[in-house]
């Protein structure tokens, strides 16, 4: 069947049009789109391993009572700042002072009885001395009278006169040491009350001052469970007082991870609480202790209160952030990433100089760039700015990001 000749015409000037038309576009495209791109390639990054824990105090003082008594006073509240030293919590101490004084009053009569006693040995020893003089008289004489009564000299009455008065000197210089010796063991009996009255001084004064909760440290009380005129014994918990200018994180770390961290070793730290930046931390001590049913270590990281402009409180959730070697990944600069709805793309450059949207899928941060799981290769050029200028298929000029 044979096409007609209008038909063929027509076909024509279509065809004449359509040039006509292709020709009057291309001389009316915008110049291409200069552009910052750069080419990326797979570098070594850190390789990190991220375990999370609990901040903590590193010194917290519990309090508790170790006397039985009302408590009659408690001068804080949870949050209050407390020095060292400053008074918190009183104890009804009326049975302990009383105990205290009769303690006192114990001690003051022994020392009284000892004095006493070291008056009668100064007398007993001056006694002592006045019999032994007189015995050596004695004896002195006796041995005199007895030449005189061998050379018959002297009388036999006159002799036993004599020897009789030394048989008495003899007697009570023997009962004079005999009161001596025992005023001696006497003072040693007071002596020993002494000390015990002393210790049972000190014991009580102990008592005593155990019914006055003093602060150990400067810090903050984190905790009060103890009520005014509540009974406390020995051993309840009154108050919780940690010391704010020294913090840690405690987190878990796997088993298999534990020889790669070191005491010393910097570790990068994030609070949640206190905001996404991250602050310097330090291993300051590894539990050697393997917890058995999560098989992993507890580190602790010392944290500079400095760090925060928000103080730290225990029981904070944090990350730990540890460096275990390093790996080669493809990144991409944070900035060249974008994000519509649930995509997320970048514009590579392709070899014709057309901007072409790449899906990718991102994967950890690194600084200023981030991890291309998937979407992209090797020596993709990738479009930096300006994006909002730029448009999928456009023509664009590459240039070396500043």
């Amino acid at each position: 069947m044979k096409a007609s000749p209008f038909i063929l015409i027509g076909c024509a000037a279509a065809l004449f049009l359509s040039c006509g038309s292709k020709e009057d576009f291309s001389k009316t495209t915008s110049p291409p789109q200069k552009v910052k791109t750069e080419k990326i390639f797979a570098s070594p990054v850190e390789n990190t391993y991220e375990a999370m824990g609990t901040v903590r105090s590193k010194t917290v003082s519990v309090l508790s009572s170790k006397v039985l008594g009302r408590i009659v006073s408690i001068h804080v509240r949870e949050g209050d700042r407390v020095k060292e030293g400053r008074l918190l919590v009183e104890i009804d101490d009326r049975e302990m002072r009383a105990q205290f004084e009769k303690s006192r009053a114990g001690l003051k009569e022994a020392q009284y009885a000892l004095d006493e006693i070291e008056k009668a040995i100064r007398g007993g020893e001056a006694e002592k001395k006045a019999a032994d003089a007189r015995l050596a008289l004695a004896s002195s004489t006796l041995d005199r009278y007895k030449g005189l009564f061998e050379r018959r000299s002297v009388s036999s009455q006159e002799f036993d006169e004599v020897q009789t008065k030394n048989t008495a000197a003899k007697a009570d210089a023997d009962q004079a040491s005999e009161r001596l010796q025992a005023l001696i063991a006497k003072k040693s009996q007071t002596l020993a009350r002494i000390d015990q009255a002393k210790a049972d001084t000190r014991n009580a004064e102990a008592f005593l001052s155990h019914t006055r909760i003093l602060s150990p440290i400067d810090g903050i009380v984190t905790s009060k469970p103890a009520d005014l005129g509540q009974m406390a014994a020995p051993g309840s918990h009154l108050l919780t007082v940690e010391d704010e200018s020294r913090y840690r994180l405690e987190v878990f770390v796997e088993e298999s991870l534990i020889g790669r961290i070191h005491l010393g070793a910097p570790v990068s730290v994030s609070i949640d609480a206190l905001g996404q930046k991250p602050m310097a931390g330090q291993v300051s001590e590894i539990v050697p202790e393997l917890d058995p049913s999560s098989r992993s270590y507890i580190i602790k990281i010392d944290l500079r209160a400095s760090d925060s402009p928000t103080a730290f409180r225990s029981g904070l959730f944090g990350k730990a952030r540890f460096i275990a070697g390093t790996k080669p990944l493809l990144t991409v600069p944070v900035r060249s990433v974008l994000e519509r709805g649930q995509l997320t793309f970048v514009y590579v450059v392709d070899p014709a100089k057309i901007a072409r949207m790449r899906l990718i899928q991102t994967g950890k941060r690194y600084g200023d760039r981030i991890e291309a799981l998937s979407g992209l290769s090797e020596g993709d050029q990738v479009i930096l700015e300006p994006l909002s200028a730029v448009k999928d298929g456009g023509a664009v000029e590459p240039g070396e990001p500043s």
